[in-house]
């Protein structure tokens, strides 16, 4: 058995067991079998966190899902036939069994081929309990954990008390050739070993140990394997099997299967339409299971890496449920199912200090279409954003349009397009790209928008088939889009105007004048705001007294000072932070919350947190690779004000469900992370030393020097005013429309932290 846990442990399921306290949530019907619910299933305890089948994997487990959570137990035996709760055949690569015993390595035969390493059946419990810990056998999980846990027996389970046991029995076969008997364990176990479910890949063991156990309430539960796998008892593939499921009902309550059994993918990993193997098996009153849930996996692209998305494709789509889900993230699925189904047509509450922050996108929802398009904008209003935000570039020729960068190289076709463009200005980056003040807007038109991927190195792709989809916009056509939606909102954000002056381009005066002419200098019904990180910009806008102002900090803090407080309200009425400043991280976990949240909001300063994003590479550890948690840890909190999201729709789905009203004690809800609590217990050493806060924000970090004039440059190729898609040009502020010689690039010196 494991070591006893520390006692921040105990503080921390505390803190989480009130989730736990209480019935279930009671909500309209389901489609399950039953009606109820669905179950939670947790993969040997919280895996995805934990190493599989440990103590804090089962405790964790018990602490942060459904109160009716299914521990799953995956069986193996010892030499003396204790049963050991263990993922896998062999235990090599999720142990320390290799190091403690190097010479026990055998090959044994497993369905007709050889497999090699350290197998349970060698060793006696003694041996194993007494000498080796657990480890993490998934890289992208942490290895905090690993060597501070023993193996975890079926006994050690029980004493834990869960709601409900699900036993797996997957090697029933291999064991008996070694004269081990599933079988005879499980009818000798003591009355209070209460299994609720005990699932087998193998038809005759089922069959065998079924017309034993006529008088328990246990549910036997045939578990399908790959398609073309074959079943050892009836010699056919379970493809095959799944084509009579009705000799399945004989001796099963219900079936586990792979989720592709049900959502099946294409070769190019989108959706394809649903099989009808869940209501085939209902209405043979079998029970469905799907396994495979993780958040740290790639999985369909539809589900744009919201592991809750994925979740409700099963629970909550028009047609079925299943019955219960197989996971390695239990919180996860308890949350889709207390909190997310059911929700989806509910209206989002409006957003304000006693309700939710602002919604507000990053490019539009550029986590599923190249950001800064039409069709990014289009998804953004259609998931629920309440302020649609416009980064502006210039063209040479003075064209205001959407872009994130000046660098047109990264988020479109420019690299192959316009190759004899590139240059490198110091002013805006320390690499060669090709700006958008090098082109002319007729040129810029001719490219295709590229679906920026920012984890696509570790293979988490954004949508690939709409990677070049959509078309730019420029400001004028992206004001049009917003009047006609039903957004609250706009955020134009401005950067690099000092360096845009110099090159003959106004972009604040272009900005002004688009507005005006939109008539947002008189808009009431969608706030106005404009953001940049340069003070002189937002002091030029001081002018419209109905726009909000705010001021981006680029640089890490942890705190403001009483200075650069007073300097930013001279300016701004609000800021925009980075998550970096939200939390204290060490080695991908929150120690403990800066002051920054707080300083700013206390000096009445509004406060931006962002960019967020779903890849759950881009999550630290306690938020469980869910972004969901990062939502409601920023919401509930540290209480922002707006939330900047590449994914409009995963915080949307979240604000519509009732566990964003915190004042509605429910019998479950999603938590925020805990700063700390994992770090604590973490075992001596696990972690590198914590290094030293972010520094405090200074007036330094704040004031900027005023604007330059916009540089006049007359040259023979300037259009004619007014031209250009009706697009405010900076001639209005009597500016020359052409490229400045490239020389003028290395003459400056402004750098943007981007």
């Amino acid at each position: 058995m494991g070591a006893s846990y520390p006692h921040m442990f105990l503080i921390l399921l505390l803190l989480h067991g009130a989730n736990a306290a209480s019935k279930a949530p009671v909500g309209p019907k389901w489609q399950t079998l039953s009606g109820r619910p669905p179950q939670v299933v947790a993969r040997g305890g919280f895996s995805g966190l934990f190493p599989d089948s440990s103590q804090f994997a089962y405790q964790f487990a018990l602490s942060t899902s459904l109160p009716d959570v299914v521990l799953f137990c995956d069986l193996q035996f010892s030499k003396d036939s204790m049963g050991m709760c263990k993922t896998g055949l062999t235990l090599d690569n999720s142990t320390t069994v290799s190091e403690i015993f190097p010479k026990m390595a055998k090959t044994y035969k497993v369905h007709g081929e050889d497999v090699h390493g350290w197998f349970s059946l060698d060793f006696t419990a003694d041996q194993l309990i007494q000498n080796v810990t657990l480890i993490q056998n998934i890289f992208s999980r942490p290895s905090t954990f690993d060597g501070s846990m023993g193996m975890y027996t079926l006994d050690d389970v029980v004493e834990l008390r869960p709601p409900q046991i699900w036993l797996n029995v997957q090697y029933n076969s291999f064991f008996v050739e070694h004269k081990l008997s599933t079988e005879d364990y499980i009818l000798g176990l003591p009355k209070e070993f209460s299994l609720s479910y005990i699932s087998s890949t193998e038809i005759d063991f089922l069959k065998n140990l079924g017309g034993k156990l006529k008088k328990s309430n246990t549910k036997l539960i045939f578990r399908f394997l790959n398609e073309d796998v074959i079943e050892s008892s009836t010699k056919k593939t379970y493809g095959e099997l799944l084509k009579d499921l009705k000799s399945v009902k004989e001796f099963a309550a219900g079936i586990l299967v792979p989720k592709t059994y049900i959502w099946p993918l294409n070769k190019d990993q989108y959706l394809e339409p649903s099989t009808s193997l869940v209501k085939d098996a209902h209405a043979l009153g079998l029970e469905v299971y799907a396994s495979g849930f993780a958040n740290d996996i790639v999985t369909s692209y539809n589900y744009s890496y919201d592991p809750s998305a994925e979740y409700l494709q099963f629970i909550d789509n028009p047609d079925f449920s299943v019955d219960g889900v197989l996971t390695d993230f239990p919180p996860t699925a308890s949350g889709a199912i207390a909190c997310l189904a059911h929700s989806k047509g509910n209206p989002l509450p409006p957003p304000g200090k006693d309700t939710r922050p602002l919604i507000i996108t990053h490019n539009g929802a550029s986590g599923v279409f190249a950001g800064c398009t039409d069709l990014a904008y289009q998804q953004a209003i259609k998931d629920g954003a309440d302020i649609i935000d416009c980064a502006v570039q210039m063209s040479k020729d003075g064209v205001v349009f959407c872009m994130h960068t000046a660098d047109l190289s990264s988020q479109t076709t420019a690299a192959t397009a316009f190759v004899s463009k590139s240059s490198t200005v110091h002013e805006i980056q320390n690499k060669s790209g090709i700006f958008s003040f090098d082109l002319s807007w007729s040129e810029i038109q001719t490219l295709k928008p590229d679906l920026f991927s920012p984890f696509a190195q570790a293979g988490l792709k954004r949508n690939p088939k709409a990677k070049n989809a959509g078309k730019f916009l420029t400001l004028a056509q992206f004001l049009d889009t917003a009047k006609a939606s039903n957004v609250s909102g706009i955020l134009i954000e401005i950067e690099h105007a000092p360096y845009l002056a110099k090159r003959g381009l106004g972009v604040v005066d272009a900005v002004s004048s688009a507005l005006t002419k939109a008539g947002y200098d008189k808009e009431t019904k969608q706030q106005v705001f404009i953001q940049s990180d340069d003070s002189a910009v937002l002091s030029a806008f001081m002018k419209f007294k109905a726009f909000k102002r705010v001021l981006s900090i680029e640089i890490e803090i942890s705190g403001a000072s009483k200075p650069s407080l007073d300097d930013i309200k001279k300016v701004a009425d609000g800021v925009r932070i980075h998550r970096s400043s939200v939390a204290q991280i060490t080695g991908y976990f929150m120690t403990s919350f800066t002051d920054t949240v707080g300083s700013l909001q206390a000096a009445n300063l509004t406060v931006f947190i962002g960019v967020l994003k779903n890849e759950f590479m881009n999550l630290g550890f306690d938020y469980f690779a869910d972004p969901t948690v990062e939502i409601v840890t920023y919401s509930s909190a540290v209480m922002a004000d707006g939330l900047v999201t590449d994914y409009p729709a995963t915080a949307a789905s979240y604000f519509r469900s009732p566990c964003s009203d915190m004042s509605l004690n429910l019998s479950y809800s999603i938590l925020p992370a805990q700063p700390g609590a994992l770090v604590h217990i973490a075992a001596p050493g696990a972690l590198a030393p914590a290094a030293g806060p972010a520094p405090v924000l200074e007036p330094k970090d704040v004031v900027d020097p005023p604007l330059p004039p916009v540089k006049a440059v007359i040259t023979a190729d300037a259009p004619a005013p007014g031209a250009a898609d009706n697009t405010t040009s900076a001639a209005s502020s009597n500016a020359g429309k052409s490229l400045l010689g490239a020389g003028i690039a290395a003459l400056l010196s402004l750098t943007l932290l981007h």
